[in-house]
Formats: C-alpha cells, structure tokens, sequence
C-alpha cells in the first residue's frame, strides 16, 4: 500500500545522528552493575557491536537491537534502512542472522496506519533478503515514529569477531564509503544531487551479509561496522579495545559522491561536531589534514560498511573480494600499530 507521506517532516536528527552522545552513554554504562557469567562471551566491556552468549562447544548466540527515527522521505525505504542497519550488528561479529523482532513507536492518531505498513513491510523485506524469519515484535504509540529491530544470530564460539582484536601489522579495510550524515542533512536543505541522495539510500539498504561471509572466509577475527560514532569513533573504540594504535589515511577513505561537496559549503550536521568532541583527546590529526576530510570522518553514519583489520598480504585481496560481491567502493585505508600515545593518529 504505496503512501506519498513525507516521513522527514516528523524529525529533527534521523538514522543514527539520532544517538546519545559517546561520552554521555560511557559515563552512564560504567556506573551500571553488570552480572558476570562465564558464557557471556562478549558484554559492555568492549563496546562491541552485540553481545555473544555461550551455548556449547560448537553454538553461541548473538543478540543485539537497533532503532531510530527516520532518516528518508519514504516509509518502505525507511523500514528496510532500519532493518538493514539492525542485522549488521550480528554481520559485523561474523554471525549469521537466524531471527528478528520488530521495534515499532508509532503515533496511530498522527500518522496513517498505511506508513506504518510501508515501514513494516520494508523491514520484513530486509530481514528475508538476510535469510533470516521475522517472528514478531513490540509496538507502542509514539511520536516522532521510530523503528528497529532486535535480531538473533549464531555463529561458533571460537570464530567471533570483535572490535578488540586487531593486530600490530595489519590493515583495514573498509567496505562501505561514508558521508551518510551529509547526505542527509543535504537533502533536508535541498542541497544534495537526486542522484547522490539516492546512492547514498541504496547504501544504507546493502546489507552486510555478503561482507561476513568474506571475512568467514579468511579467518578475519577484528571487525566493526561504522555507524552514529562516525568512522574516527569507531576506529577509536577498536584501538583502544585492542591496545594498539591505528594510523588511517584520510585520502584513501571511500566518500559518498557529494558528500565532500556538501561539507565544503558547511552542510555539517551538529552529529558531527559531538562525536569530534568524543575523539578529539585520543586522535592525533598531522598537520595538513584537510578540515572537510576531517568532519567527515566523524560524520555519523547509519547503515554503515564494515571496517576489518586483516593481515597485511591479505588486504589487497579481501579488499577486492568485497568489491567483487556488492561493496564497489571497498579500499584500504589504514594500518594497525604497536601503542604510542594517541590511540588514533590521522594523517
């Protein structure tokens, strides 16, 4: 049932702009008890992407849930970026997604019931394209509308990925290009291309499935994916989990087109500057580093790419595997380091 409501003209901030600010939720976080059990595998200690539950030798479970406010014109796009952007958390951690649960606020008396279908049915279009079986969920009224999931996965004890496991000597890649933050903004401003809009929507709906399985493949065991912190907040919370330094080249970073020109004209959304104040005391940026390549680096991203740390002579090659599967634009952008001061040092 096709609608012609225009879902941005209930939000302010959309996608995942729309998150609490990184400091504020570690200060909170660190001041909530949490119950330590030997089969949680990975919790709140590392700010990974989801937490892992020990079943047996051979079966472990990923849980993990995503909602936000719109971040597009069209109920059916926005539901398959929420869902989309859910799933990636169990796809970064080298899962596969078995199961799904909608999250819905939705303002009944505000809104027709048709958005709210167009939202859903995009959604469960997206959680069937990752082959997994939507089973459910929780609905309440609210408004602006929001919308997530909250996904089940699997994947084998011993082959999990997390952001807290790179090496000195290695390398990233990342497979998305970012600039989803500007785009955004862009659009609201009526600043942006049709065009670069809708490549930057098409981003956002890739799932990340066609990455883990890459990853599987080469044994990769450091990963994230790049989403409200922006990639300079993620890239932190991998340096710092993993007691290294990363050196990234800001030249090499895969943008979204117009998204550079955007920020060049100061289309900076305010998403931005909070998470350089999150960064800022642990990145290190070399002189000359261009200011419109630096906000956006800490553009805050929905749907993101993954970003992984893999060994040095197998960069090159993943990096063209992933470009062969869906991820064109995947490129090199870094190197993993023994630790010196600053946890991340741009150049």
């Amino acid at each position: 049932m096709k609608t012609d409501f225009d879902l941005l003209q209930t939000v302010e901030q959309g996608g995942c702009s729309a998150k609490l600010p990184a400091q504020l939720l570690e200060t909170i976080i660190k001041n909530i008890p949490v119950l330590k059990k030997d089969q949680l595998l990975v919790g709140t200690d590392t700010h990974d992407d989801a937490a892992v539950w020990k079943v047996d030798a051979e079966t472990a479970i990923i849980s993990t849930t995503d909602f936000f406010p719109p971040l597009c014109s069209d109920p059916y796009e926005f539901g398959q970026i929420a869902a989309a952007n859910a799933l990636s958390d169990v796809f970064a951690m080298g899962g596969t997604a078995i199961m799904a649960l909608n999250l819905v606020m939705f303002p009944s008396s505000r809104i027709d019931i048709a958005v709210l279908e167009e939202i859903l049915r995009g959604g469960a279009d997206k959680v069937a394209e990752a082959g997994a079986v939507l089973a459910g969920g929780h609905t309440i009224d609210d408004y602006p509308p929001k919308y997530g999931l909250a996904v089940t996965g699997i994947v084998h004890p011993d082959r999990i990925m997390t952001n807290c496991a790179a090496q000195p000597g290695e390398i990233l890649v990342l497979a998305k290009p970012i600039g989803t933050g500007a785009i955004v903004a862009g659009q609201r401003l009526g600043a942006v291309a049709r065009d670069d809009y809708q490549a930057a929507l098409d981003g956002m709906k890739l799932l990340n499935r066609n990455g883990a399985e890459v990853m599987r493949a080469h044994g990769i065991r450091c990963a994230t994916d790049i989403t409200g912190f922006g990639l300079l907040g993620h890239v932190y919370e991998m340096a710092a989990g993993s007691g290294v330094t990363i050196r990234i080249q800001s030249k090499a970073v895969p943008l979204l087109a117009g998204a550079y020109a955007l920020v060049d004209m100061g289309c900076i959304p305010g998403a931005s500057f909070r998470n350089l104040r999150y960064v800022d005391p642990f990145v290190q940026f070399a002189d000359g580093v261009d200011y419109n390549l630096k906000m956006l680096l800490v553009d805050a991203q929905t749907s993101g790419g993954l970003l992984l740390s893999c060994p040095k002579d197998l960069a090159p090659e993943i990096a063209r595997e992933l470009q062969d599967c869906g991820y064109p634009s995947a490129a090199l952008i870094g190197t993993v380091e023994k630790k010196v001061q600053s946890a991340v040092i741009v150049e």
